[in-house]
């Protein structure tokens, strides 16, 4: 009787630990299926092109305030309280802000490499027992003179300057008051549109009393402007000119 319980034990034992193989094969195998799917997605295309309306820029509805009893029948709303010192600035989910595009970069860079290479060698006649040793009517003698150089010069020289504004609305309030702000302004032309976006992270006291701030104080900011349609069109380069202009070209 008891070799029939341990036997049946140790079969409990070794089938819980089949279970528990299995479970776990079954796990792994749903992680990296997972693992897959993830990998299968393909990021996003940021040269997509823009389109009016991106839910990735529209502005942001602030909640309604939740309606709370008022003890005392006061109207005062304590998340509304100003001060005289304090300015009526942008600092809540929703409110909107002016930026200032004042952004202006320049780069200059010139390099040039010069190497060059001369190499000689001289073998004077071969002379035994005070005479020139004649082959087939010629001393054995020679020279060799090499020489080669290289001479490469390139120089680049870019500038940008992008001057406006445009208004934004404040999408999060970070635990330490900075705001996260976004937004996009869209102008229509004859036959194509052009288009401004913005996105960064600033600090309240950067914003000025007339709810301003200027885009070189914005942290990780994302600005594009650019054109679409036929404004979008002109400015690009047909397939032949762009093989032609890129480094596949041999020559």
């Amino acid at each position: 009787m008891r070799n029939f319980i341990f036997a049946l034990f140790v079969f409990m034992q070794l089938v819980g630990c089949a279970s528990l193989v299995k479970v776990k094969e079954n796990v792994v195998a749903k992680n990296e299926d997972a693992t897959k799917t993830e990998d299968a997605k393909e990021p996003a295309d940021v040269a997509e092109t823009p389109q009016q309306d991106s839910p990735d820029y529209a502005p942001i509805v602030p909640d309604n305030n939740p309606v709370q009893a008022k003890v005392t029948g006061s109207l005062f709303n304590p998340q509304y309280n100003n001060n005289i010192f304090s300015d009526i600035k942008a600092r809540r989910v929703g409110d909107i802000i002016t930026v200032m595009l004042t952004e202006s970069t320049s780069a200059k860079k010139q390099a040039s490499s010069n190497l060059g290479k001369d190499n000689s060698f001289e073998l004077d006649p071969v002379n035994l027992g005070g005479e020139d040793v004649v082959i087939g009517g010629y001393t054995i003698e020679g020279s060799l003179n090499q020489k080669s150089s290289f001479s490469g010069n390139g120089s680049a020289d870019q500038s940008n300057s992008l001057k406006g504004n445009i208004s934004v609305t404040v999408v999060r309030v970070l635990p330490n008051n900075n705001l996260v702000i976004r937004g996009e302004k869209w102008l229509m032309l004859n036959n194509g549109s052009e288009y401004i976006r913005l996105t960064g992270l600033l600090r309240p006291q950067d914003v000025d009393a007339d709810n301003k701030v200027d885009s070189s104080l914005i942290a990780n900011a994302r600005i594009q402007y650019g054109a679409v349609d036929d404004l979008g069109e002109a400015q690009v380069q047909g397939w032949a000119t762009k093989f032609l202009n890129s480094s596949k070209w041999p020559f």
